[in-house]
């Protein structure tokens, strides 16, 4: 192993994703109810992304404050009804949503309100009927719908969910590796794809090596197809390869094979913190980043380049670490969630 007392980690450098996000989320009093909501992430990643607010309901008109809407049941169809009124705004909210999502250009990912009836991703509640409160499904809502449907390997997640810290960490990582996907798909060089392959091979490894072992053979183009029409395959199954957080087991086995490259050169001291760190990471008293630090540090003090330059241990920017969570993430759910199980 190389030793290079000179070595040091240069910060990694990121391009700025693009995000459309619920209005209601610290951006404007748009809620039903003339509300905003808190949200500090927004505040967290300013000049990190750029935001593309949105507000589905008053993009068809209503107001604030507005009756409210609901999804109801109708054959395999959802509709969204306004039972004050007797509005059947279904038409009106699909037809906005493909106008809006059709004219979408380089958008890396969605932060939506969650259990709206418009931009819920998940668990929003579908009635039996517009003026009976009785529950007869959970779905998502239909802007939210829309967007699956239109962009299902962008990085999409809502509010309630981002709090968790180990699913806000998945989220970040997707997000920025997009970006920089999407950075790539600019310069129309093969070389950078090859590039981009090999400093997210931890990351892919963590997360799903079935795919790993999919987009290799799309960067070799042993068929020379267009760069065009390599990018797009390759965004596509890159896409749906960090669809769900990595399972711990698979975040802990790229952390011991990456403390592989230095075990014989460790003192007993070091190995056995290591250890213990990894068992905290287990244990989720501890995201993967702060097992990851200490492997970089020992990636500076032998100089392996190799490893420095992976996006594994820098995959989204360091100010943007935080472990505060909203207490969900240490219930089974959503600790199976943010696990990927």
């Amino acid at each position: 192993m190389k030793t290079n007392d000179q070595k040091t980690l240069v910060p990694a450098s990121f391009p700025r994703p693009i995000v459309v996000i619920s209005r209601c989320l610290e951006f404007d009093s748009c809620r039903y109810n003339g509300e905003r909501i808190p949200f500090d992430l927004v505040g967290e990643l300013d000049g990190f992304v750029e935001f593309r607010p949105v507000c589905p309901e008053m993009e068809v008109g209503l107001g604030v404050p507005r009756d409210t809407i609901r999804l109801v049941a109708s054959g395999p169809r959802d509709l969204l009804v306004q039972p004050a009124t007797g509005r059947d705004l279904t038409a009106e909210m699909e037809g906005f949503s493909k106008s809006f999502l059709d004219g979408l250009e380089n958008v890396d990912g969605f932060i939506l309100k969650n259990r709206s009836p418009t931009c819920g991703l998940r668990s929003v509640k579908v009635y039996h009927s517009a003026d009976k409160p009785v529950t007869a499904r959970h779905g998502p809502g239909l802007f939210a719908k829309a967007v699956l449907d239109a962009h299902p390997a962008l990085a999409i997640e809502d509010e309630g969910r981002l709090r968790n810290y180990r699913i806000r960490e998945h989220f970040f990582t997707k997000l920025f590796a997009l970006a920089r996907l999407r950075e790539i798909g600019r310069t129309g060089r093969m070389r950078d794809l090859v590039q981009f392959q090999a400093r997210y091979k931890f990351v892919l490894l963590a997360y799903s090596e079935k795919h790993l072992r999919q987009l290799g053979p799309l960067v070799a183009n042993q068929e020379k197809k267009p760069f065009d029409e390599v990018f797009a395959d390759y965004r596509n199954v890159f896409g749906h390869a960090l669809a769900r957080a990595p399972r711990y087991t698979s975040v802990v086995n790229v952390l011991q094979h990456v403390y592989g490259f230095f075990r014989k050169d460790l003192t007993s001291g070091e190995k056995a913190f290591f250890a213990e760190q990894l068992q905290r990471y287990r244990d989720s008293r501890i995201p993967a980043s702060v097992v990851a630090t200490v492997l970089q540090g020992w990636m500076v003090r032998f100089g392996e380049d190799y490893l420095l330059d992976q996006a594994f241990f820098a995959p989204f920017p360091e100010d943007l670490i935080n472990v505060s969570d909203s207490g969900k993430g240490r219930s089974s759910d959503a600790r199976r969630a943010g696990r990927g199980d």
